[in-house]
């Protein structure tokens, strides 16, 4: 097992290529999904250029499969921009997204029309919430970088003990090893919520993110008195809403 694991490390990189990241929950107005697609491919080439220069590991787009009960600003989408480092996501001296765009479009827009690109950005959405996470373990990943198309799973947590972040990385995470090998899952990742913005959702402190693989290869079975044992021991370290299906529509990587 720990050779197999070693070998999928060798091969594959982590689909979240960071260890910090910043969402960005986007509830849109209604009608305008296009227009915003259309601004979220503008900028893609700009993060493309971002990722040459090093001033981020990665960046991906993903839409929420709408569910019944939805309250009225679910996000219809979110944003990954992950950072190799903290020091790389708080850089100051960085250049900015519309610097960056100035660059990657010259030639091919005018400065003019750059700019009503950049400034646009909130004109689609009813609001966007932002939430700084840390990535607190995670699995190798099986199947190359995330692209469009793939699908994941997240499912938001909250906090109730101390050992809650033992819990998942000593008990659930070898599963999802296991569970990469057999091929139905490709990553999973332990995420915390370490800061938010003033209009946040506050009702979870930490998510758990799977990429899914082939959905008709069997699960590993957990099952048994000592599994049964240390699932209540998982259960009562945390409260766990059920999840939430994204599909990805951009990724740069």
């Amino acid at each position: 097992m720990r050779k197999l694991l070693l070998l999928f490390t060798v091969l594959f990189s982590f689909s979240v290529n960071a260890q910090y990241a910043v969402m960005w929950a986007v509830d849109l107005k209604d009608g305008a999904e296009d227009d915003y697609l259309k601004l979220e491919k503008f900028y893609s080439e700009i993060h493309k250029e971002a990722l040459k220069q090093g001033l981020r590991s990665g960046w991906s787009v993903w839409k929420r499969t709408p569910q019944e009960g939805d309250e009225a600003n679910q996000a219809e989408y979110v944003i990954f921009d992950n950072f190799s480092s903290k020091e790389q996501m708080n850089a100051n001296d960085a250049p900015s997204n519309a610097e960056l765009a100035q660059k990657v479009y010259k030639g091919k827009m005018s400065k003019r029309a750059i700019q009503k690109m950049m400034d646009s950005t909130g004109d689609y959405s009813n609001e966007r919430r932002t939430y700084t996470l840390e990535v607190k373990d995670a699995t190798i990943l099986g199947g190359g970088n995330v692209k469009p198309g793939d699908v994941a799973t997240i499912n938001l947590m909250t906090k109730k003990t101390d050992d809650f972040e033992k819990y998942e990385s000593e008990i659930w995470k070898p599963v999802a090893e296991k569970n990469i090998l057999t091929g139905r899952l490709r990553q999973w990742i332990l995420v915390e919520v370490t800061d938010r913005s003033e209009n946040a959702w506050s009702e979870f402190t930490h998510f758990a993110w799977n990429l899914r693989g082939n959905l008709d290869v069997k699960g590993v079975e957990t099952s048994g008195f000592k599994w049964d044992k240390l699932w209540e021991g998982i259960e009562s370290s945390r409260d766990m809403q059920d999840a939430n299906e994204f599909t990805c529509v951009l990724a740069v990587y």
